[in-house]
């Protein structure tokens, strides 16, 4: 009994250095909490079940997708948002079938660093404009909050984040996004800007309102690939908690089915109305300092996380948090990804003097930020799923001289 009880306080630990950035990407996009939580658990499940409960992953909201779903939401709608972010589960599928066919190698070489790296850069820039919006307070073109206060609230909650990724304790440092949030909502809370009204109002329990998706082929070459960023990191995921614990979970069970798993869902997510789930650093981290490997910690941590989707009152104080204090997270967040994008330039030693590579990284960062739009017969293509095939178009037609 004792054993089970210590079990299930680890998973909940798990779930508590997952959440900050779990429930983060609901509400930068707009999506219902309730559901990023649901989908994280069912996700992590069904990733359990197809890898017969062998490797100890969380899998939370991805970051990847939060530009290309605020992007979609405002062209096509939440429906077809949530059918686009179901098709993103088949890019998985399909590196799953690649990799039991070719092996990893077919997969490096379709998508090297100087492909990867641009996009993934694109991937965090393409929202700067909306995290910089927020921080002062507004939500498109109206002003939530007073500007100054605005200002004052992302300042603080920035600064506070700053000062954990810094100079945290090893655990503080699982959770820097967790604590400015919190700290950023205590010190708005002190100004009067946070309204609890809603928070009374709602009730304990409360099935999560679902969002019934809309098939529109436009959103789903839109989001296809946008899952390739967080398909190659996944890879590298697994590769990492493998480091951890000395395992090769490539080998068993494989990256075919941790793939398949992962993309199962990403699917479910997207049907259910949440955002796509992927593997979680924070989670390996929190397996690193704890020691503590075993794979059913993360099946505590995906049964608390569905119960905690159901709470009314938790979902309303979720969305209670004000707008700066998002923004002042999202001014280090979104500059973070696009810095693991260099960052993946850096490691694999990428020539840019040499022609080939120098075309791929500045065409991509230029249509991929630059706003441009593709457009074929009713389908559309932009943003990073445009980027990125061109990316791979580029890598595959041009010879590589000096």
């Amino acid at each position: 009994m004792l054993h089970h009880a210590k079990t299930a306080l680890a998973g909940a630990q798990i779930l508590f250095v997952a959440f900050g950035a779990m429930v983060l990407v609901p509400l930068l996009t707009g999506l219902n909490p309730a559901l990023a939580l649901l989908g994280a658990g069912l996700g992590t499940l069904l990733f359990q079940l197809v890898t017969k409960r062998k490797v100890p992953i969380f899998l939370g909201s991805s970051f990847a997708f939060i530009a290309p779903i605020i992007a979609a939401k405002t062209q096509w709608g939440v429906g077809a948002t949530m059918f686009g972010l179901f098709a993103a589960g088949f890019m998985y599928f399909i590196f799953a079938g690649l990799i039991r066919w070719r092996g990893l190698e077919a997969v490096h070489k379709l998508l090297p660093p100087v492909v990867i790296g641009p996009v993934i850069m694109v991937i965090g820039l393409s929202v700067a404009n909306s995290a910089s919006s927020m921080a002062v307070g507004k939500s498109g073109d109206t002003q939530m909050m007073e500007y100054g206060t605005a200002v004052l609230i992302s300042a603080f909650t920035f600064g506070v984040t700053v000062l954990v990724t810094v100079f945290g304790s090893k655990m503080m440092k699982l959770i820097p996004i967790l604590i400015g949030v919190a700290s950023g909502y205590v010190f708005a809370a002190i100004l009067g800007e946070v309204h609890f009204q809603a928070v009374l109002d709602a009730p304990w329990f409360a099935v999560p309102e679902f969002t019934k998706p809309e098939i529109n082929w436009s959103a789903a070459l839109f989001m296809l690939p946008v899952a390739i960023a967080p398909a190659i990191e996944h890879i590298g995921g697994i590769m990492a908690i493998g480091a951890v614990t000395g395992q090769d979970y490539t080998k068993n069970p494989g990256l075919d089915k941790t793939l398949t798993g992962d993309g199962l869902g990403v699917c479910v997510a997207g049907l259910l109305g949440g955002p796509p789930v992927t593997t979680y650093g924070e989670v390996t981290g929190a397996v690193m300092i704890t020691k503590n490997s075993n794979p059913i910690i993360m099946t505590w941590a995906a049964i608390f996380a569905i119960c905690m989707a159901f709470l009314g009152k938790f979902n309303a104080f979720l969305a209670s948090i004000p707008l700066p204090v998002m923004g002042g997270v999202m001014l280090l967040l979104f500059g973070t990804i696009a810095s693991l994008g260099l960052k993946t330039l850096i490691d694999a030693k990428v020539d840019l003097m040499r022609p080939k590579n120098l075309v791929i990284a500045s065409s991509t960062l230029t249509v991929g930020l630059g706003g441009m739009v593709v457009k074929i017969g009713d389908v559309a293509l932009a943003g990073v799923g445009l980027c990125a095939l061109l990316a791979m178009i580029l890598n595959a037609v041009l010879p590589d001289k000096d």
